[in-house]
């Protein structure tokens, strides 16, 4: 009885596949391109190369889409089924190492990025030199499954409810912010209501709308549409423009200690300061969690706790 050969695959097959894979599940090149680390037109040869060897179109393409063709989503699911049996086989292996190794993609919020990223990640890079992390900072709403990334760090009360999420530290505190000189030549809001009668630095969201600034004072809540010349989508230049006496900003008290310390910003109405939920960062509970994840969070957690600590005995 003889027995059919397993084809052999070299490894610009392997890429190939895997490259038609990734464009199938985010039906889009430039998406794919930027996950996989090559350029759209190296993508799109590769996926043309792999159409010709196999003789069959995998893929409809448009200017605006791209969609499979019944024999490109047929191979899409056998491929997915054969690439997570390698993945799994070889996060076997690495779990059979001292520490781990791998590559971890996140997708994290420019507030997460300035208050956990860059304050805490070097000590993980340090602890652990075999794993990679790829940061991407967003502050769009990014299902982070179909988008390819490994974890994610946004707001607590955001993060679906089918994803794993962890606490990363205590509850956030926001704030109004205005220089002296800004305020020097203005009366000092009151109350939240005040704030239409002044020059205010509005912020778009990632979700594109004009945020309303939220206040509190016990039982009492108010949502105001702050009126301003200049509407900006990123914290870091608000709080630029509130620095140089633009207007008054509004952003985490953490994003903007160092100036209240120093005395170049100011709180403005600080009996109204909300406190809103901490940082999480999430991630799928479906397939299994990726190497140096798990080292990530205690990390991360272990380090925001001392910065807590320290912080509390801070004048």
């Amino acid at each position: 009885m003889s027995v059919t050969p397993t084809p052999r695959l070299s490894r610009s097959d392997l890429a190939d596949l895997n490259a038609f894979r990734v464009v199938e599940r985010l039906r889009s090149f430039t998406k794919a391109a930027v996950e996989l680390g090559i350029t759209t037109s190296a993508l799109s040869h590769a996926v043309r190369n792999l159409e010709t060897r196999l003789g069959v179109r995998l893929l409809n393409r448009t200017s605006r889409t791209v969609a499979p063709t019944e024999a490109g989503a047929s191979l899409a699911l056998r491929l997915d089924a054969g690439f997570r049996e390698i993945g799994d086989a070889l996060d076997e292996i690495n779990r059979m190492r001292d520490r781990p190794v791998g590559r971890l993609r996140m997708n994290v919020l420019s507030d997460g990025a300035r208050l956990i990223m860059a304050r805490h990640l070097p000590k993980f890079l340090s602890q652990y030199p075999e794993v990679e992390v790829e940061v991407s900072v967003d502050d769009r709403m990014v299902d982070i499954v179909s988008e390819g990334f490994d974890a994610g760090i946004r707001f607590g009360g955001t993060v679906p409810e089918d994803l794993v999420a962890v606490k990363l530290g205590p509850e956030l505190k926001w704030v109004a912010v205005a220089s002296p000189r800004y305020l020097y030549h203005r009366s000092l809001p009151a109350t939240p209501d005040d704030l239409r009668a002044h020059s205010c630095i509005q912020l778009r969201t990632g979700q594109g709308i004009i945020y309303k600034w939220e206040f509190s004072k016990g039982d009492d809540y108010r949502a105001i549409d702050v009126p301003g010349q200049i509407c900006v989508s990123e914290t870091a230049l608000a709080i630029e423009l509130a620095l140089a006496g633009t207007g008054i900003a509004y952003c985490l008290e953490n994003r903007v200690s160092h100036y209240i310390r120093e005395g170049s910003l100011r709180i403005v109405l600080p009996d109204w300061a909300p406190i809103e939920p901490a940082m999480h960062l999430y991630y799928p509970g479906h397939r299994r969690i990726p190497q140096g994840l798990r080292e990530l969070i205690d990390v991360l957690r272990e380090e925001i706790a001392a910065e807590s600590r320290s912080n509390e005995g801070r004048p």
